[in-house]
């Protein structure tokens, strides 16, 4: 079997971890042969597990797209408001693209990467992840097949850890709007994609509320400084009580540790964004300068740590979709009440998959109680990077699977995103179909 070529144009965590790691472990199905990232760890890193030459490794996606053809697909995952660039780029240049989430920073952009893959003939999938989980295709199987008879409302429900929240929502790359993406967007466009999906319903209407509660300056420990390890020499004042102490979350401390009730080891993910070497002592280093060293209250973010949308289908099914930034693990939890039965789930990647089915009939407890645990699977988000990327080299071999993400597809729940921002920035309600028509012509 010959493996599709790639380019991955941004080697973080996204690009070497969850989808190049793909080609490591099926090098008969995919092989990355080139790689774009402006950070020279970064790109090192990735080439030199790809045995990259020197010669394709580029500081710049430009410098790579400006090259004749160099692969057969692009991966590309570069910053949310470095998406449209390159990917235009490429899809004109004839490579077929899959895209991390969400699309662009617009409504606008979205419907623009649609058009131009469709125009070009092109395959443009998004990394909606969860669709690819056991967990979900389970889910999904379980509503369509009527087991809980017609569907009465759904309850959803994504609580972001406390220490994700700190990482990627406050000191992070996706903590200022303006730089990235409204919150419900950036990490909630997989949820409102599952919803669309299982419905297999349009939105009609929908209100949405929230707000950024804790992450300020009002919330600080009395005397924080602006940076974990202190404004000057030393660190913190309140850094042995205070649970977003940078040091501890990313195993940062050296041999004169702050002594505090709190542990915690830190996630790949974190240290992989943090950079800056495996040793303690190198971390502290960092951290010094990096913005992941800041103090959680005294930084520059304006994103929400919660949020509620209310909608209803089509069919006038209601749904109630909570995001909150303070949860103890990272977990989707929701709830599917029809006329025969009600659904519990939770879908913690690596912790706790569980679905229970309880039919209706007795009182206090079910007639009948039914568990499903899917089956484990063997990468990130509970399998969904692995399998994205799987159905993404089919769909290019003209083998797309029902699941497919296409980007018309993504462009509805982007577009949903959006318009719950609108609704909670305006404190209206908002017809879905007429605010469509409004931000895009497509």
């Amino acid at each position: 079997m010959i493996p599709i070529t790639a380019i991955v144009l941004g080697a973080g965590n996204r690009g070497a971890n969850a989808y190049g790691s793909y080609g490591l472990e099926h090098p008969n199905e995919l092989d990355v042969v080139a790689i774009a990232d402006p950070d020279v760890e970064r790109r090192t890193r990735m080439a030199t597990a790809h045995d990259i030459e020197p010669a394709l490794q580029f500081e710049t996606w430009e410098a790579a797209l400006a090259r004749p053809k160099l692969a057969q697909v692009a991966f590309i995952t570069t910053q949310d408001n470095m998406h449209v660039g390159p990917t235009i780029a490429a899809l004109e240049a004839g490579y077929d693209v899959l895209l991390e989430k969400p699309m662009a920073t617009s409504p606008a952009d979205c419907a623009f990467l649609v058009e131009t893959a469709e125009r070009l003939g092109r395959t443009l999938q998004i990394c909606h992840v969860l669709r690819y989980t056991n967990f979900f295709s389970t889910l999904y199987d379980i509503i369509r097949s009527g087991r809980l008879g017609e569907i009465v409302s759904i309850d959803h429900r994504e609580n972001v850890a406390w220490y994700h929240m700190a990482h990627s929502f406050v000191r992070g790359n996706w903590g200022v709007e303006a730089d990235s993406n409204p919150m419900i967007l950036a990490k909630c466009c997989h949820d409102l994609d599952i919803l669309l999906w299982i419905m297999g319903q349009k939105v009609a209407k929908l209100t949405s509320y929230g707000s950024l509660f804790h992450f300020r300056p009002q919330a600080a420990p009395a005397g924080a400084t602006l940076r974990c390890q202190g404004d000057g020499n030393g660190v913190c004042p309140a850094a042995a009580t205070c649970m977003f102490y940078a040091p501890r979350l990313y195993n940062a401390e050296p041999q004169n540790a702050v002594p505090s009730d709190f542990t915690f080891t830190a996630s790949g993910f974190m240290l992989n964004a943090l950079g800056g070497g495996n040793s303690p002592q190198s971390r502290w280093d960092k951290l010094k300068t990096s913005q992941y060293g800041r103090c959680v209250y005294h930084c520059d973010n304006d994103v929400v740590d919660r949020q509620v949308i209310a909608l209803e289908f089509e069919n006038g099914v209601p749904c109630t979709f909570t995001m909150h930034g303070h949860s103890d693990r990272e977990n989707r939890t929701m709830r599917w009440d029809g006329t025969k039965a009600t659904l519990y789930a939770e879908f913690g990647y690596a912790e706790f998959q569980e679905i229970r089915i309880c039919d209706h009939g007795g009182m206090y407890h079910a007639v009948k109680e039914e568990v499903i645990v899917p089956p484990p699977a063997g990468s990130g988000h509970g399998g969904g990077d692995h399998g994205l990327v799987r159905d993404f080299l089919l769909a290019v071999q003209g083998q797309p699977s029902p699941r497919q993400t296409t980007a018309r597809a993504s462009l509805e729940s982007h577009l949903l995103a959006f318009a719950a921002e609108a609704s909670r920035k305006s404190g209206i309600s908002i017809d879905f179909a007429a605010y469509k028509n409004q931000v895009v012509q497509i």
